[in-house]
């Protein structure tokens, strides 16, 4: 049995080579003489990856508990924009008892491409309560 293995592992290989010297499954011979900056990318070779939508949020919350010390309640929402991304993160500013009187505020938060701040301010301060339509 042993001996069938090995025999057909010998012809597994021996199939693999003849297709890499015609081309089929490799690169062609036009590919593998160009400059390497000229090559298409390889499918192995790692591209830069795009930061996901939970790991651009964590980094807005992150930045706006940083700089007004106050933590996050919710995020509204996230935008990709011609420069990066646009979040709006929900604050709590000044808890007050009941909490329905806690005073909110809403931060528009703007990171680059790779998730750096570039800028936040705060647009809209609230009611816990104030069911009306916010800006």
């Amino acid at each position: 049995m042993d001996g069938s293995i090995r025999s057909r592992n010998r012809d597994v290989e021996r199939e693999r080579g003849r297709r890499d010297d015609h081309g089929r499954n490799g690169p062609s011979q036009k590919h593998r003489d160009a400059p390497r900056d000229q090559r298409r990318p390889d499918r192995h070779e790692q591209r830069p990856r795009r930061m996901s939508g939970a790991s651009l949020v964590d980094r807005a919350k992150a930045q706006v508990t940083e700089l007004t010390g106050h933590e996050c309640e919710a995020v509204s929402s996230l935008t990709r924009t011609p420069d990066g991304w646009r979040i709006v993160v929900e604050v709590v500013e000044l808890e007050r008892i009941p909490r329905t009187t806690d005073i909110l505020a809403s931060y528009v938060v703007e990171l680059d491409r790779d998730g750096e701040l570039m800028s936040y301010q705060r647009t809209h301060r609230y009611y816990r309560n104030d069911v009306s339509a916010q800006q």
